[in-house]
């Protein structure tokens, strides 16, 4: 598709971020919908954030996704920020509306949204661990617990970021019970038994490596696994859980959902069903 003046311009803003898969996730779907819209990487150091925001949203930018590791900082630049994205302390999708630069956070949209397609798993009134305390947690807990989960607990391996995102979710969000506890529970078969579902939000998985003496056999009967990381498509998590015969899904769901409600909230359009996912699918 031919690039104009008249081309509508969106992107992705973090640092480093050539290495960016969302690129080809909308401009995938820009074309499937004949739209003239691009999606582009803009490099933007943390120390030249403001300028970053400020310069974008005078040339007239529509809309751009955040990476990290500017998705908290750039809070206080936005002129307004939705309820769940407050909640959750961080921004990964931003859009220009008369004149005013609006941030979202759609990592919860796609968790949900991935756990429904893939695993056919409602959080409405279950039980869930989320394995790790940082941002990709915070808006796993938020987002579950928005969806309806009884429970959610929090294991870490220190105790103070957990402690912390749970006692501050807890005061917002009291339908739904939180608690948190050390990585060594994993191996407790009593522990892993009363959860139908479990979620890694953590890194472990990237480099080969996975979680010692985890009982993913106790889970509760029916229980799920779900892996944010999706390189490697199977990490030594979900092949585990392969060969105990849970069922599983690696990130890529979860990635392309989080896109699509980008997408959506840019343009207004929905993309077409399976085009981003194919596009990443065959870039992975």
């Amino acid at each position: 598709m031919a690039i104009t003046g008249k081309t509508t311009v969106t992107g992705i803003i973090g640092w480093p971020v050539s290495h960016s898969l969302s690129p080809v996730l909308h401009n995938a779907a820009f074309q499937a919908l004949g739209l003239d819209w691009i999606y582009v990487p803009f490099p933007v150091t943390p120390e030249r954030l403001a300028e970053g925001i400020a310069g974008l949203k005078s040339v007239g930018v529509a809309g751009f996704s955040v990476t990290i590791p500017h998705k908290v900082a750039i809070i206080p630049l936005l002129d307004q920020v939705t309820p769940e994205a407050e909640l959750i302390g961080a921004v990964n999708t931003v859009v220009a509306r008369e004149g005013k630069l609006i941030g979202y956070n759609t990592d919860g949209i796609g968790l949900i949204a991935a756990v429904r397609e893939k695993l056919s798993f409602d959080p409405a009134g279950k039980h869930i661990l989320v394995l790790g305390a940082g941002g990709a947690a915070r808006s796993a807990v938020v987002s579950l617990a928005l969806a309806g989960a009884a429970g959610v607990t929090i294991a870490n391996r220190s105790h103070d970021p957990a402690a912390a995102l749970a006692q501050l979710v807890a005061a917002r969000l009291p339908e739904t019970r939180f608690a948190t506890r050390g990585l060594d529970c994993l191996s407790d078969a009593g522990f892993m038994g009363g959860f139908d579902l479990v979620v890694n939000t953590t890194s472990v998985g990237m480099a080969g490596d996975s979680f010692p003496g985890l009982a993913l056999s106790a889970l509760k009967p029916g229980g799920c696994l779900y892996d944010m990381v999706y390189a490697p498509p199977v990490t030594p998590l979900l092949a585990e859980a392969r060969a105990l015969g849970i069922p599983c899904a690696n990130g890529l769901a979860m990635l392309v959902a989080q896109g699509e409600a980008a997408f959506r909230i840019w343009t207004g359009a929905i993309p077409p069903k399976g085009c981003m996912e194919g596009a990443l699918a065959a870039v992975l």
